[in-house]
């Protein structure tokens, strides 16, 4: 006997997303995204009334699909007609909800910020990575980054405690944004991308002149690379990539490399020394390593 339910619930899960253990229709339901915390709501899904359709997606990864129930015979132009418009009013209530949660975490983040105060330099985090503050600022014992898109209006803000654990303001807008590191935003001279933080901080010191700019993660890496190469089409454009050896398809250089290829730009890895240890995988694990190496008297 065909299950609807059942088929919806296994359409969204062959994407990667696991839907929520009950799914009412006529109702959007909101679960975690693809490889997010079990808080993070950025997967969503609406089975019609008549459970004859739905749909679903992953607003970080702007994964959108419609699913339709099986049927004994074709549909009539009427039928697909009345499908297509449950499946965009769908889609417009997906899209307006998650514009009311970016909003809300958007004036949380700024008051957050706002209250915030400068991180000193002798943070743990910053200690252990060798890196300056650079306009970070400390809520609640964890350092404080801003994220924001290309207006240079905030959008959420990412924390990183003392011992590195990182977590991004719930609700908040990620995707096509970013933490602003170091440079002239208005007029670049050179801009380097790179995914974390700490390592936007390295990159940045060792090249002060360069905008530096930290898409938070690699899956971010193409969409601010593709904004950035809108937004300063004459400027050179570095994507710093991590290198992730000892995980299976290496997505930090994966990502890189689809961004590079999607913006004509140039692509830049860490070169590791022979014996550099295989866990490190970014130009901050990079140069935390060589000072060690000089600081212990080892050969480089």
């Amino acid at each position: 006997m065909y299950d609807a339910l059942s088929n919806f619930r296994d359409a969204i899960r062959a994407t990667g997303l696991e839907p929520p253990d009950a799914i009412d229709p006529g109702k959007l339901h909101r679960f975690p995204g693809i490889g997010k915390r079990p808080s993070n709501r950025a997967g969503w899904c609406l089975l019609f009334d008549d459970r004859q359709g739905g749909c679903f997606g992953d607003w970080s990864t702007g994964l959108s699909r419609t699913w339709k129930a099986k049927r004994n015979k074709t549909s009539s132009r009427s039928e697909r007609t009345a499908f297509a418009r449950r499946v965009e009013e769908a889609r417009r209530q997906a899209k307006a909800e998650r514009y009311a949660r970016q909003a809300d975490a958007a004036k949380r983040a700024a008051a957050i910020w706002i209250a915030a105060t400068p991180a000193p330099g002798n943070h743990p985090y910053l200690i252990r990575k060798h890196i300056q503050p650079h306009g970070a600022r400390m809520h609640k014992g964890a350092l404080t980054l801003p994220v924001v898109d290309f207006t240079g209006r905030l959008t959420s803000l990412q924390f990183i405690a003392a011992d590195g654990g990182k977590l991004l303001l719930s609700g908040g807008r990620k995707r096509g944004c970013f933490i602003p590191v170091a440079g002239d935003m208005p007029n670049p001279s050179r801009i380097i991308l790179c995914e974390g933080w700490a390592t936007g901080c390295t990159l940045a010191e060792d090249d002060p002149t360069a905008m530096v700019l930290a898409a938070i993660d690699a899956g971010n890496l193409e969409p601010v690379a593709l904004a950035a190469r809108r937004r300063w089409p004459a400027v050179e454009l570095v994507i710093a990539s991590d290198d992730d050896r000892l995980t299976a398809g290496n997505p930090g250089v994966t990502k890189a490399k689809a961004a590079a290829i999607a913006t004509g730009t140039l692509l830049a890895l860490p070169q590791w020394p022979e014996n550099a240890p295989a866990h490190l995988t970014d130009f901050n694990d990079l140069n935390v390593w060589l000072l060690q190496q000089v600081e212990q008297g080892g050969a480089i």
